[in-house]
């Protein structure tokens, strides 16, 4: 039994209780999805915002500094946007995190759909435009896929799912690379804080 109670245990940074703090940066690219596509990731419970046919979804790809579980990557495709008064709030379809910690957290404490997965960068120089997202079926199931403007320099990033001894391929994420690469085009974005609501029942 203490080996289960162990398993059981939030590392030291989830102890405390939340608020729990992230601190990073990320990218989040907004797709319209179908909403009949997106349907099959809300619970019928859930009333989907929508127009026309289609809802807000995406994915958001952060590399967090400074955590209750420390450095890690997270990936987080987004199906679309649902109603749960009095607010409204971007509904998970997966979460991919390089942390079993984060893992087992989200899923636990929060009720993400969250698994554990690699992610593997590297830099590289193209030039051309270039699919932003290169999928093995599960983004483009949501309709996420785009292309990038010429830029030099990028960084790859592949991320591939984590199941015991196996891995499967997910997809590629190709970005342009900023600061000390390009002078011209050091900023990143504005600083934002976020707060967000947990998804358990």
């Amino acid at each position: 039994m203490a080996p289960d109670k162990e398993k059981e245990t939030p590392c030291v940074g989830y102890r405390h209780g939340p608020p729990w703090v992230f601190k990073g940066s990320a990218l989040y690219q907004l797709h319209l999805v179908k909403a009949s596509t997106a349907r099959a990731f809300v619970p019928r419970d859930l009333r989907l915002v929508e127009a026309f046919g289609y809802t807000l979804g995406g994915m958001f790809l952060a590399r967090y500094h400074d955590s209750p579980a420390g450095a890690f990557d997270e990936l987080v495709v987004i199906a679309g946007i649902v109603w749960d008064p009095p607010t409204s709030c971007a509904w998970a379809a997966r979460v991919l995190v390089n942390s079993v910690e984060a893992c087992r957290h989200g899923r636990k404490e929060v009720g993400l759909p969250s698994h554990v997965a690699t992610f593997s960068k590297a830099e590289a120089s193209a030039l051309g435009s270039k699919p932003l997202v290169k999928s093995n079926g599960f983004l483009s199931v949501l309709g996420i896929g785009s292309t990038v403007p010429e830029q030099e320099n990028r960084r790859e990033i592949e991320i591939s799912e984590t199941k015991g001894s196996s891995t499967k391929h997910l997809c590629n994420i190709s970005m342009p690379l900023t600061g000390s690469h390009n002078k011209h085009h050091k900023w990143m974005g504005p600083a934002i804080r976020m707060s967000l609501p947990s998804f358990r029942a």
